[in-house]
């Protein structure tokens, strides 16, 4: 067993014991109607989640959206944030990143799923004063797995508790929100 499969299995098995009514997994052809609707392949761990774990409903607070909608979804959102960003002067969504989850107040957790790692990153609007975009994106994690060791180990940034410890790690500005945005990727 990979140190991914570790991963995912324990992924699997709290997202399990947090939420009794866990949606069904993806199938290979839901994923492939995604990834074809994005224009690009999801990070490999996250497609490994929707199909071997559940169809979003897990992980911290609001939860993993949906692959695929109706409604509110990884590809619906995505893709309103990119028709909103293209030809516009000052683009608010790279190309690539895929929102997973809403933490509220029209933040965004999202995996770029054109790096490696499958890097983590928060979109937080609220210090958007007009014009670019660049100071509303933090990377949260270097790599979608250890972000989601850090959900698992309840010492995230997002926990309740978190303002009281004194290895809190809080998400950074993002030193490549400017090229990402004023590329489109």
């Amino acid at each position: 067993m990979t140190a991914i499969d570790d991963l995912v299995q324990r992924v699997a098995i709290r997202a399990a014991s947090d939420n009794a009514d866990l949606p069904a997994p993806v199938a290979d052809a839901r994923i492939g109607e995604a990834e074809a609707q994005l224009g690009f392949g999801l990070h490999p761990l996250l497609a490994r989640l929707y199909r071997e774990v559940a169809d979003g409903g897990f992980g911290p607070d609001y939860q993993l959206l949906p692959l695929l909608g109706p409604g509110s979804s990884v590809t619906d959102e995505y893709l309103t944030r990119r028709a909103a960003s293209v030809g516009v002067e000052h683009p608010e969504w790279p190309e690539g990143i895929v929102p997973i989850l809403t933490w509220g107040c029209a933040m965004y957790a999202g995996v770029d799923c054109l790096s490696e790692d499958g890097q983590v990153l928060l979109f937080e609007p609220n210090p958007y004063s007009g014009g670019s975009w660049d100071p509303c994106w933090f990377l949260d994690s270097a790599s979608f797995a250890a972000w989601l060791e850090t959900w698992l180990a309840g010492t995230g940034w997002f926990e309740e508790d978190a303002s009281d410890r004194d290895d809190l790690t809080e998400p950074q500005p993002w030193d490549q929100a400017a090229s990402r945005l004023s590329t489109g990727t």
